[in-house]
C-alpha cells in the first residue's frame, strides 16, 4: 500500500501554524528544514505524518493579533479610530508588535512590506482618526493629498496652563534636534510649520485646545505647544518627561477625498479622560 505524501512546505505549516508561509519559506531557502539526513525543498513530497527537522530560531516571533475600532471600510480603504499605545506600523526592536498595520494587513492587496497601506503616521501615544490603503491606486491617490495638503485634520489636545489669545497661529519652521536625533526643535534653518490653536475650555491648571495643522512635520504639534510654553499634559518628550495618564493628543477628525473621488470626513470623539482632566 503506498503512504500518502505531502509537501514539505505543508508539513512544516501545520507544524508551526503561528508563523506565516512566507516567512517558513525562508527556512527552505536556507536549507534549514531536513527529514532524517535529506535537506528539503518547499516542493518536496514526504510522508505526511512524518516529523520534519527546522531551525526557526532565525524567524522572528508572530505578530501577536490586535483588533481595532473600526469607523468606514470599503473596497478601497479602511478608516480606524486608533487606540493611544498602538503603533501606526512597527519597526526595529518593535518589529512584531501589533500595529495598524499589522491589523490591516489581510485586508491589502497588491502591497508589500511592514508599512503595507499605511498613507500617514499618528504617534503611538496620540489617538484618533487615520485611513490606510488597501491597494496601491487607492495609496498613491491619498498619499499624494497629505503632501499637497488637500486633506484637512482636527485634534483635540489637554496642554498645560491657558495660551493667550485663546486662538492664533504658531509660525515656526521645525527641525531635527541634532543634540537628541529622535526628537524636533524649532529654528529658522528648519521646515515651515504652522499650526492654528483655539482654547475650547479652561480649569485652574489646563486648556482643553482644539488644533488645526496647516502642515504635517513630525511632532509639529507637540513642539509648537512647548515651545509656546503650554506643553500637551503627558509628553515626555517635549513636556514633563513621563508620560502619566497618557498623552492628552487625540486626532479628531479627517477630511480626505476618497479614492471614489466621494469627499468625506471622519471623526473619533475626544476621548472622556480629557474632559476629566479638567474638572475642577
Amino acid at each position: 500500500m503506498n503512504e500518502s505524501k505531502q509537501r514539505a512546505d505543508v508539513l512544516l505549516a501545520g507544524m508551526y501554524p503561528q508563523y506565516s508561509r512566507a516567512a517558513l519559506a525562508q527556512l527552505f531557502d536556507k536549507d534549514l528544514v531536513s527529514l532524517g539526513d535529506k535537506i528539503l525543498k518547499a516542493g518536496d513530497k514526504v510522508p505526511a505524518n512524518s516529523i520534519l527537522s527546522s531551525d526557526i530560531s532565525s524567524l522572528q516571533m508572530p505578530t501577536e493579533a490586535i483588533d481595532l475600532p473600526i469607523l468606514y471600510e470599503d473596497k478601497d480603504c479602511i478608516v480606524i479610530n486608533k487606540p493611544a499605545g498602538v503603533l501606526t506600523h512597527a519597526l526595529g526592536k518593535h518589529g512584531n508588535e501589533a500595529s495598524v498595520a499589522s491589523f490591516i494587513r489581510a485586508r491589502v492587496s497588491g502591497l508589500e512590506g511592514d508599512r503595507a497601506g499605511i498613507v500617514h503616521r499618528l504617534d503611538r501615544a496620540t489617538s484618533g482618526v487615520i485611513i490606510s490603503a488597501k491597494n496601491q491606486r487607492a495609496l498613491s491617490l491619498m498619499q499624494k493629498q497629505f503632501e499637497q495638503r488637500r486633506i484637512k485634520k482636527i485634534y483635540s489636545a489637554v496642554v498645560k496652563g491657558r495660551p493667550e489669545p485663546s486662538e492664533a497661529v504658531i509660525d515656526m519652521p521645525i527641525l531635527r534636534n541634532p543634540k537628541a536625533p529622535s526628537t524636533f526643535r524649532t529654528g529658522a534653518n528648519g521646515k515651515p510649520a504652522r499650526t492654528h490653536y483655539k482654547v475650547l475650555k479652561v480649569s485652574d491648571r489646563y486648556s482643553l485646545l482644539e488644533l488645526r495643522p496647516e502642515t504635517g512635520r513630525t511632532h509639529q504639534l507637540r513642539v509648537h505647544l512647548a515651545k509656546v510654553g503650554h506643553p500637551i499634559v503627558g509628553d515626555p518628550l517635549y513636556g514633563d518627561g513621563k508620560y502619566g495618564d497618557r498623552l492628552f493628543l487625540h486626532a479628531k477628525s479627517l477630511e480626505i477625498t476618497l479614492p471614489s473621488g466621494e469627499r468625506k470626513t471622519f471623526s473619533a470623539p475626544t476621548p472622556k479622560e480629557f474632559e476629566k482632566k479638567l474638572a475642577p
